[in-house]
């Protein structure tokens, strides 16, 4: 690997939510493009960085290649984390780094960290359907589809459905 994985640092999380929220948008994945709530979310780096921990993929030259939030237990950054259980969220690799392996090394981090945690017995995330990249990372380093998992987050839009992958650790 030419990058590092690493927890992202304050100085960072500007970069780190612009890269994410670009990351979603540029790729069709917001329902309502730079208008959707959910555009604020991926770029408040500072605010999940206080509940969650942020990984960033940074460059030998500093440069913020993609992100991830590992979140270690059920709470408020945890959608589908039961007892037990981490979640990933917000993975997000910037157009020009990608096919370097970013985004499983991003993956692969999550993983150790969650074998990490006392009691942890599995690793969930959502995705949309549309995010075939990622489900090939996310298939390709043994999580499973568990469709009885998925969900629609959007009350008023209940044909908007998220995936739902977990991994027996």
């Amino acid at each position: 690997m030419d990058f590092t994985i690493r927890a992202v640092r304050p100085e960072e999380y500007e970069a780190l939510g612009e890269l994410t929220g670009r990351a979603y948008l540029d790729d069709g994945f917001l329902l309502h493009g730079a208008d959707d709530w959910y555009y604020g979310h991926l770029r408040n780096v500072a605010g999940r960085a206080e509940v969650a921990e942020v990984l960033a993929a940074v460059d030998a030259d500093g440069t913020v290649l993609g992100g991830v939030t590992f979140v270690p237990a059920p709470g408020v950054m945890g959608d589908r984390a039961r007892p037990g259980e981490t979640e990933i969220r917000m993975l997000a690799v910037d157009r020009a780094a990608r096919g370097r392996g970013v985004g499983e090394a991003l993956v692969r981090a999550c993983v150790e960290r969650a074998r990490a945690v006392p009691g942890c017995e599995r690793i969930v995330l959502s995705t949309q359907p549309e995010m075939r990249t990622a489900h090939r990372i996310y298939e390709r380093l043994g999580f499973r589809r568990a469709p009885e998992r998925d969900w629609a987050p959007i009350p008023e839009k209940p044909d908007f459905l998220l995936l739902c992958y977990a991994l027996e650790l």
